[in-house]
């Protein structure tokens, strides 16, 4: 088959991007057979590193990179999308993938899709997403045209499967599956040293001990409930017990919570304890999981949850909402609180810094359950989606 992508998502740093950039690298490698025209704006371009026999690039010129235009409260231009959407006729292809509805555009009439919904939490939470009505209009709108032109939808996880279903009222039978996996990069650090430094690096102090956070600073995070467990729990331990939240700080595509994080902050005077690094590359953040004592994801809901699998893939154990799949895909690597249940929130931090025992067993489980992953299983589940479509 000749497989057309939308890799304009390719430079999105948050899970889009991710998602993007592993999956069709991995069907790349598993579809030998396949050719993938992988359609780029100038910025997903200057950071394509996909060089295969079986993949080619069509540069399709744009006033605004999709991956900053189709921002929560951004604009694509219509000639913009009919310049994609003209580009892809021009080519005799089979199929279409499209990695995320977030960077969706309308395809030719007639040519068969499959496209990626990865969670239904702008549905579930619009306005905890989505800032203004208007926002909030032109998503359901692409939504719409997404799932009218697809063939088939592809999601990552069977909890997503299930959400989406119910909020678009599509047939379970219309859904595939392609579950994420945490990158090669993450793995259990052996040196002491190296997590030292980086610890340093940003700011922790000697023998400190640390959860970390790593993702966006969206209302739906629920981070300002992390914050005041976590000055609940850190009161009632011995020893400090330090929050670190990796993320970028600026041009987050995303809506953005953080006066309001800040703000809790200040109310539970725990400035000196909760450390902002900023955006930080994998290798850095696989050594600050190494050395955590938890990763903490308390989402109001996670169609994946990967932050939390990619601490776990460290041997981190991980504290996350149970409105995900993660109490199924890492079972016995964590512990999983309810949504907003701030008590619980709390009691689950500090019983897993108290107890070395359930913290040791945990790891060992969060590690073993991460490594059942892959992205090439993900990979082969979506070009059986894509043959299924073109059949």
């Amino acid at each position: 088959m000749r497989i057309g992508v939308d890799a304009t998502c390719w430079a999105n740093d948050r899970g889009y991007g991710r998602f993007t950039r592993e999956l069709v690298s991995a069907m790349a490698a598993l579809g030998r057979d396949h050719e993938f025209v992988c359609f780029l704006d100038d910025r997903a371009a200057a950071r394509f590193r996909l060089a295969a026999d079986n993949v080619r690039t069509v540069r399709v010129s744009q006033a605004s990179s999709p991956t900053t235009a189709a921002s929560a409260d951004g604009y694509r231009s219509p000639v913009d999308m009919l310049r994609l959407t003209r580009a892809i006729a021009r080519e005799p292809l089979d199929v279409f993938f499209s990695p995320t509805v977030y960077t969706y555009f309308p395809l030719p009439p007639g040519l068969p899709a499959v496209v990626t919904i990865h969670d239904a939490i702008a549905e579930r939470f619009p306005l905890l997403t989505l800032p203004t009505a208007r926002a909030r209009l032109f998503w359901r709108l692409k939504v719409r045209l997404a799932l009218w032109q697809a063939r088939l939808v592809l999601t990552v996880s069977d909890f997503a499967a299930r959400e989406i279903a119910d909020v678009h009222g599509i047939p379970p039978a219309r859904i595939r599956i392609a579950l994420e996996a945490p990158s090669g990069d993450y793995r259990p650090s052996q040196s002491p040293d190296e997590i030292g430094a980086i610890a340093r690096r940003i700011g922790l102090p000697a023998d400190a001990r640390w959860l970390t956070y790593v993702g966006g600073f969206s209302p739906h995070k629920n981070l300002d409930v992390m914050v005041r467990a976590h000055h609940r729990a850190s009161s009632r331990l011995a020893r400090p017990l330090y929050l670190v939240l990796v993320g970028a700080l600026s041009g987050d595509a995303f809506l953005s919570n953080l006066a309001a994080i800040r703000d809790a902050i200040r109310a539970c005077g725990t400035d000196q304890l909760v450390l902002w690094p900023g955006y930080l590359p994998d290798a850095d953040i696989r050594l600050l999981h190494s050395g955590a004592v938890a990763l903490v994801l308390p989402s109001e809901n996670e169609g994946f949850g990967l932050p939390a699998v990619e601490a776990a893939a460290c041997g981190t154990p991980v504290i996350a909402t149970t409105a995900s799949p993660l109490p199924s895909l890492l079972e016995g690597g964590g512990l999983f609180v309810a949504p907003r249940d701030e008590q619980g929130l709390a009691a689950a931090i500090e019983q897993i810094a108290r107890d070395d025992v359930l913290r040791h067993r945990l790891s060992a489980a969060a590690r073993a359950r991460a490594a059942t992953l892959s992205w090439p299983r993900g990979a082969r589940s979506a070009l059986d989606a894509l043959e299924e479509a073109a059949a």
